[in-house]
């Protein structure tokens, strides 16, 4: 087959027709015809050979032009499609008005031929066009092909991708392997196993509604993943059956699901005329129902959002009452109780009650009753009592009062204010200074005794003088091999302050060298910076300027938000 005058124009009626089946640019589908033509033209004049093919976008004509370009002697490698300078100078002529001959310089044709070629100029001369016999036409036939694919690929990427995070609607189209592929127009969805509510189960042809959880390019095309069990589905769907959240006079703050059975959402109003659970709730429960009704029958708890995090457990926890809240914002726990008779509520089957607060709120929890705790809050009692009798001399009864009056360590016995010690019952003068004299040298034998070990554990007087670390805290890192301020200076923050790791979705402590003497993490951090200061490796001025800088970027963030 030869590009003729016969089936020029056939050329773009071929390419309007296929850009308007798969919905894509008729230039890209030009494109692809001109790379096709250019690979048969190849295997008719030679692979090594650099052929252009250019299609009139009006008349449709086919133009066949062989390129060579100049290039540095040394770098000549492709006679057929290069040239040196020296080659290039005999054809460095201003074409004639017959020849199918130019000279490019930056793409754009040269009518300047007093110099000589520079390297990087083309020289291009059209070639006949070439008979196209059946394997070159099949050939050419598959670039076409993937060429579109490639452009109807991009199509419905472009088209998907903003849309992740919105709710669409489909057609089931089959079913593998558990797996749902879903019609969404133009492109298809897949909705994993994992993904779908319960022991849902679909036939050909039914609707449904589904989250876009993500788009992603694949080399074998856009990959739409849609879900039913994503807490942003409900989100979503709430949006769509209440005015209010659309219009953004109530916020979704939070959404924790056990997907097909229960939920908890939690909601702020920002208009003090509206009661933001109510209007989720709607007439007679109208508008829970409904998104009841999509997914399956779920259970929806809508909770009011409280900034105040003990608030809002306690609002989590419902329908379980709470009697006690113990936040511990360091280690992102918090500690319930609740009536005895009030556990298995809160707890609820198989723990859902807990878990989806949990996730509602970002905190662990642990739930005790209202007798644990105080069995637990009794053990305490014992023991800073025993411990104030041995450490202190003292007998049961006025180790008691002690603890009752809110003492737990020597140090605080020790240090404290003589008023605070003198506001005990039967305590005067001389026997608040005669108890901090006690727990004083108590506590100086102790920290000769620390110091006396560390020393034998080989701690050397670097680390031992260093401000900041005690003779038991100099103990506990010679017994773990900190024996120098060098070694001091290598640790992390957090491996003397302890901290927190996520891993697969669940937290793990990390124990802390010095966390038993309520390190902080910001004490530890200042610590080890002062070390390395202090040995040179840190230069203080450049601190400082890190600093400034933090609290430049604060003052802006504050000024933003203000």
């Amino acid at each position: 087959m030869a590009i003729t005058s016969a089936n020029q124009l056939e050329l773009l009626q071929t390419a309007e027709a296929v850009a308007r089946e798969k919905m894509i640019d008729p230039g890209l589908v030009v494109e692809a015809m001109e790379e096709s033509l250019a690979r048969a033209a190849k295997s008719r004049y030679g692979s090594e050979m650099d052929i252009q093919v250019s299609i009139d976008r009006k008349t449709g004509r086919a133009t066949f032009t062989r390129v060579r370009t100049v290039v540095d002697e040394e770098e000549l490698e492709n006679y057929q499609a290069e040239m040196t300078v020296d080659q290039a100078k005999p054809y460095f002529v201003a074409p004639k008005p017959n020849q199918n001959a130019v000279w490019l310089r930056d793409g754009q044709a040269l009518t300047d031929f007093a110099g000589s070629p520079q390297v990087g100029d083309q020289f291009t001369e059209e070639v006949p066009p070439v008979e196209m016999g059946r394997i070159a036409a099949q050939s050419a036939k598959q670039v076409i092909l993937q060429k579109v694919r490639e452009a109807e690929r991009d199509r419905q990427y472009e088209e998907f991708k903003d849309r992740a995070g919105t709710i669409i609607n489909g057609v089931v189209k089959r079913e593998e392997y558990g797996n749902v592929i879903v019609d969404v127009g133009r492109g298809e969805g897949i909705l994993r196993r994992n993904e779908k509510i319960g022991r849902e189960s679909y036939r050909n042809g039914d609707r449904i509604r589904c989250y876009i959880k993500d788009v992603r390019r694949e080399a074998r095309g856009p990959q739409i993943f849609l879900s039913r069990t994503a807490p942003e589905f409900m989100a979503e769907l709430f949006k769509m059956e209440v005015p209010e959240i659309y219009d953004g006079i109530i916020e979704i703050k939070a959404v924790a699901r056990d997907p097909g059975s229960r939920a908890k959402i939690a909601v702020i109003s920002y208009d003090g005329s509206i009661d933001p659970v109510g209007a989720c709730v709607g007439m007679r429960g109208s508008r829970v129902q409904a998104v009841v009704n999509e997914l399956q029958g779920e259970k929806i708890d809508i909770i009011p959002w409280n900034e105040d995090m003990p608030t809002f457990l306690v609002n989590a926890l419902q329908p379980a009452e709470v009697s006690k809240v113990v936040l511990d914002e360091d280690a992102e726990r918090i500690e319930v109780v609740v009536p005895d008779e009030q556990l298995s509520l809160a707890i609820g089957r198989r723990g859902q009650n807990v878990r989806l607060a949990s996730q509602l709120t970002g905190l662990d929890i642990d739930i005790m009753t209202e007798e644990e705790e105080s069995q637990r809050r009794q053990k305490e009692f014992e023991e800073r009592t025993q411990l104030f009798m041995d450490t202190l001399d003292l007998d049961e009864f006025f180790a008691q009062l002690l603890v009752a009056e809110g003492f737990t360590t020597l140090e605080e016995v020790a240090y404290v204010e003589l008023d605070e010690l003198l506001v005990i019952d039967g305590v005067d003068e001389g026997t608040a200074e005669e108890l901090q004299t006690r727990a004083r040298e108590y506590l100086e034998a102790e920290a000769q005794k620390a110091l006396e070990s560390a020393r034998a554990l080989g701690a050397e007087d670097s680390l031992i003088n260093f401000e900041g670390l005690t003779p038991k805290m100099v103990e506990v890192l010679a017994k773990d091999g900190v024996k120098t301020l060098e070694d001091f200076a290598t640790c992390a923050d957090w491996e003397l302050a302890g901290g927190w790791t996520t891993e697969n979705g669940e937290r793990h402590k990390d124990e802390g060298l010095l966390e038993p003497f309520d390190m902080s993490l910001e004490e530890a951090q200042h610590l080890v910076m002062t070390a390395r200061v202090l040995l040179g490796w840190v230069d203080p001025t450049e601190l400082e300027a890190e600093a400034e800088d933090d609290e430049e970027a604060l003052e802006g963030a504050e000024d933003a938000q203000a």
